[in-house]
Order: C-alpha cells, then structure tokens, then sequence
C-alpha cells in the first residue's frame, strides 16, 4: 500500500517541521531541535503501535527517521534567512500533521483487524500525542487542551471516514475525505474560535 507508506511519511516531515518551529520560538540549541522535531513527530505513532502491540513504525523502518531529521534540516536552513518567527506557519503545519496522522493511525489499526471504534481512537491519539509531548516539554498548554477543537477534529474525520466506509468507498477515497474534514474543521477552529464550553463562566 505506497500511498500508506507515502502518507505517513508526509505527517511525519509535517510534524517534524511544527516541532522545529516551536524550538525556534523557544530558542533551543541543536539537541533541544532534534528532540523536540522527533517527539513531535514520531511520539504519537509510537504511542499507538504500543497500544496495538505492533513492531515501533520507525524501528521497523528509519526511512521515518531520515524524514523526521531532513525536515528539521530544511526548516532550520529557512529560519535562519527568515526575519521574523512565522506562528501561523506552526499552526498550519499542525493542522496538517493533525490530519494526516489521524488517517495513518486509522488505517493502521483498521489493518490490524481493530474495530472502527477503536481505530478512530488510534486516529486520534497518533494525531495529537506528539504534539502533547512538544507542548509539555516546552511547557506550553498543549494545544490539544486549549479550547479551539482539536482533538475533536480527528474524531469528526474519522467519523467521516466510518461513514464513507459505510457505503463502499474505498480506503482511499476513504482516508482523502477524512483528511479534508479534519484539516478544515481545525483550520475553521482557528478561524473562528469554535470551542466545545463544559463549565459555566462566571464574571
């Protein structure tokens, strides 16, 4: 499945450059980027390979690792001639990590015989839990407990894509449209401030 492996690779470099941005912006040393790019990127998976009891995806493959570092190289070498810290540009790249991360996890406990349920919750987890990781490390309120949706996002797509299923689509066509609903929802979120309120504010 090459487009599995190619789309995994894409939420990998994405995530590898967000956490390199947030390195930046706290001005760590060249350790501090490696770790931070790595956590960011690989953490989630790693994470839900573990829970499926699965080989560790870049273990079984360093292609992911070569991808994760090459990432951080470029976005570095762009910093270094950029003349101001572009946050947005660490948010766009979250988002898409985001979402290309949720359908990668998906697909991959789908592969294992999971139920749909349980693979929309390793679509989940594989999304955000690198970016937890970045955040606390930076300590940073993660975004993923900051009010605008986020994980929210990732439990939409993969609704989207049980729904898709559902009707015979394939995992393909399956996985395009989950990504496009996660990414626009989050990128709607940022937009807007959409939020989910629990508690009652007071003044």
């Amino acid at each position: 499945m090459d487009w599995f492996h190619w789309l995994n690779l894409a939420g990998v470099a994405v995530c590898s450059i967000s956490g390199t941005l947030m390195a930046y912006q706290k001005k760590m040393d060249g350790f501090g980027v490696v770790v931070l790019a790595s956590v960011t990127a690989i953490g989630g998976g790693t994470l839900r390979d573990v829970m499926l009891d699965l080989p560790i995806f870049w273990i079984q493959n360093t292609d992911y690792l070569y991808v994760t570092l090459f990432a951080a190289l470029a976005t570095i070498i762009w910093l270094r001639v950029s003349v101001r810290f572009p946050y947005h540009y660490l948010l766009i790249a979250d988002a898409f990590g985001l979402a290309l991360f949720n359908v990668v996890g998906l697909e991959k406990a789908l592969l294992t015989g999971a139920p749909m349920e349980v693979a929309i919750a390793m679509g989940t987890i594989t999304s955000v839990f690198g970016g937890l990781i970045r955040d606390v490390l930076c300590r940073e309120v993660p975004l993923v407990f900051n009010g605008e949706l986020y994980a929210i996002t990732c439990i939409i797509g993969g609704l989207c894509y049980a729904a898709l299923f559902a009707v015979g689509l394939e995992a393909l066509w399956c996985g395009i449209g989950a990504l496009v609903t996660t990414v626009l929802l989050r990128f709607a979120a940022m937009r807007w401030h959409w939020q989910v309120p629990v508690f009652k504010q007071h003044s």
